[in-house]
C-alpha cells in the first residue's frame, strides 16, 4: 500500500460538479494506492501510520491535533513507467480488491477518532488543495 500524504490548509474533491469531500482546516490530503498483494492488515497499518504521522505544524499528527484527513483513492500510484511510453498497471490492485481496502483505511481512521472525508472510488475526480509548506511525503507499507 502506498500513500502520498500532503500537509494542506484545505482540500476538496469534486465529481460531476459537486463537492463529495472537503477539509477546510489544516490537515492531510492522502492519495492512496493499493497494491495487488495488499491485505486488510496492511490497511490497518497504513491508517495507524497516517493518523500518527508527525508532519503537521509543530510536529503534530492528526492523532495529537485532531486535524482532518481527505482520503482519495489513486491507483496510478502503482503505475510503472520504466519500459516504453505507457505505464504498466500490473502492480495496481483491481477495483474489486482495492475498494474494500481503501474503505478499510477510512474505517480504521474513523475508529481512531479521526475526522475523514473521502473522494468517490472509481469516479473521475477533480482534486483541489492548498499545500502547506509544501510538505509532502511518500508512505509505503
Amino acid at each position: 500500500m502506498r500513500a502520498v500524504a500532503a500537509r494542506v490548509t484545505s482540500a476538496s474533491v469534486t465529481v460531476d460538479g459537486r463537492v463529495v469531500g472537503a477539509i477546510k482546516d489544516p490537515g492531510l490530503l492522502v492519495l492512496l494506492g493499493v497494491h495487488v498483494s495488499d491485505t486488510p492488515e496492511k490497511a490497518a497499518t497504513m491508517a495507524r501510520k497516517l493518523h500518527e504521522l508527525r508532519i503537521l505544524r509543530d510536529e503534530e499528527s492528526c492523532a495529537s491535533s485532531g486535524a482532518p484527513l481527505l482520503v482519495v483513492s489513486q491507483f496510478t500510484l502503482y503505475g510503472e513507467p520504466r519500459k516504453g511510453r505507457r505505464p504498466s498497471w500490473t502492480n495496481a490492485a483491481r477495483p474489486e480488491h482495492a475498494e474494500p481496502l481503501v474503505e478499510a483505511v477510512v474505517v480504521e481512521l474513523r475508529g481512531r477518532g479521526a475526522h475523514v472525508e473521502t473522494g468517490e472510488f472509481g469516479a473521475m475526480m477533480s482534486v483541489a488543495s492548498v499545500n502547506d509548506g509544501p510538505f509532502t511525503v511518500l508512505v509505503e507499507i
